[in-house]
């Protein structure tokens, strides 16, 4: 039990890095954006791009398997989905924007992922493949529980983003205006807010911090181009769980599903794990379809 926890947790962080750049997203945007889990696996194989040009100059530091190359195809990465992001609201979004109904760019998004993934598989290739053959040592935290020095990692830099994150939402002007879109959009605009520049800042720190998850989700696991699939309803589930456009409410909710699918392998078979964020999604909208945290935007009182 100890073990699924710690495992919960980890993977938790993972899909709450996901869904932060979704919950904006929804929240400043007011569209559930189906490609944004595509951008993860995107995000995750450009840095194995650049990763494949570097890595062989340096090899890890340890105790961890990767070393500065990762770390440097990482930020390439977020450059790289950023960019893949403005293109697709450029062309996609944009236009219908203010033009179409909601359901429309929703189906909008589900073509632009269903692109995407094409795309990986014709630049990559369909096969598993990971970013270092470096093998690791589980350290024996406590009994009945082992850790691997990536996993620390991961949880060490979720904790710095989200509270990076959330200090930018509180403190900065750009930060503030994001919020303030999202809670009343007209108003936003009657105060003189560029919404255009807070739109593209939404889109550049979501497609940021979804090239993140994505690196850290291949460290930990392999890479697929059905990454995106496969993480797109814990994504969603972990979002509406914390309140769509709360920032803190997804880091939540991506732990609580991360927690329940890790626990759940437990009493049932693994198969069947990818329907426990199904599970959730359909309890919380049916019990609090608003999340646990409405009412609160960025993480502040609305």
């Amino acid at each position: 039990m100890l073990q699924a926890i710690a495992d919960g947790i980890l993977s938790g962080s993972i899909i709450a890095l996901g869904a932060i750049g979704l919950t904006l997203t929804m929240g400043i945007l007011r569209f559930a954006n189906f490609a944004h889990a595509e951008l993860v696996t995107w995000g995750a194989y450009m840095a194995l791009g650049v990763l494949s040009l570097t890595g062989a100059f340096m090899g890890p530091l340890a105790p961890f398997s990767f070393g500065v190359p990762l770390l440097m195809a990482t930020l390439v990465a977020m450059v790289a989905t950023a960019l893949l992001a403005l293109a697709i609201d450029w062309l996609v979004y944009r236009p219908l924007r203010g033009r179409a109904n909601h359901l429309t760019l929703v189906f909008g998004s589900f073509g632009v992922s269903l692109l995407v993934r094409m795309v990986i598989l014709l630049l990559f290739g369909g096969a598993a493949q990971y970013y270092s053959s470096t093998l690791q040592i589980a350290m024996k935290v406590a009994p009945g529980l082992r850790i691997m020095p990536d996993q620390i990692f991961t949880l060490g830099l979720t904790a710095v983003i989200v509270v990076a994150l959330h200090l930018f939402l509180q403190k900065t002007r750009l930060g503030l205006s994001m919020r303030a879109l999202a809670e009343n959009p007209e108003l936003a605009r009657v105060n003189g807010i560029d919404t255009r520049h807070v739109v593209r800042w939404t889109w550049i720190i979501g497609a940021s911090l979804a090239a993140i998850a994505g690196v850290l989700y291949g460290l930990t696991v392999q890479l697929r181009p059905e990454i995106g699939f496969h993480l797109l309803l814990p994504l969603f589930a972990a979002a509406i769980l914390g309140g769509v456009g709360n920032v803190f409410g997804a880091v939540i909710g991506g732990l609580i599903v991360g927690l329940a699918e890790s626990i759940s392998v437990l009493f049932i078979p693994a198969g069947y794990k990818l329907a426990v964020p199904f599970m959730i999604l359909l309890l919380v909208l049916y019990i609090r379809p608003t999340g646990i945290f409405a009412g609160t935007v960025g993480g502040g009182k609305s």
